[in-house]
């Protein structure tokens, strides 16, 4: 599986943003109004996968170096428990996925900051959908951070791939 390319990212986002910078811009006023708490589910989204990286790569790091000192055991003595393959797949690809999701709303919240940024002085909407969209950017970025934060916590290590074939390391 090759990993995501920070390029397609930022291609797919910056082309998101003018095509719906053109859209806000043409239907402004027939749009509902954009609340605060709309990007929340990407926030979350965000951590949850921050948090998931962070344990699987502890949890794999641990695993290396028990295995480095003791050989391949269902579980060592320090309490080291394996970590299914499959689930490592799994992980990564949500990672991949995320990280392509992040970029289309990072896309779509930043032609939406464009258009409604210069507009807070003469609009009344502008403001709050302003804030709205700064709000959506930031957790798109941050799960799109997350994201390859988690894909580079499923990759292999060198040399790891021929040594040890053992669950735990994926793609």
């Amino acid at each position: 599986m090759a990993p995501v390319r920070r390029r397609d990212l930022a291609v797919l986002a910056l082309g998101l943003a003018l095509a719906t910078w053109l859209l806000v811009r043409a239907w402004y006023g027939d749009l509902p109004p954009l609340r605060w708490w709309l990007p929340a589910p990407l926030a979350v989204l965000a951590l949850a996968e921050a948090l998931g990286a962070r344990v699987l790569r502890r949890r794999l790091h641990a695993l290396r170096e028990a295995r480095a000192g003791r050989g391949p055991t269902g579980r060592d003595a320090a309490g080291v428990r394996p970590v299914e393959p499959m689930l490592v797949a799994r992980l990564a690809v949500l990672a991949q996925a995320s990280a392509y999701v992040g970029a289309v709303f990072a896309g779509a919240w930043l032609g939406v900051l464009l258009y409604a940024g210069p507009a807070v002085g003469r609009l009344q909407a502008a403001g709050s959908d302003t804030v709205t969209a700064v709000l959506g950017l930031l957790a798109s970025l941050a799960l799109v951070a997350a994201a390859l934060l988690l894909e580079s916590a499923c990759r292999v290590p060198p040399g790891s791939a021929d040594d040890d074939p053992s669950p735990g390391v994926a793609a």
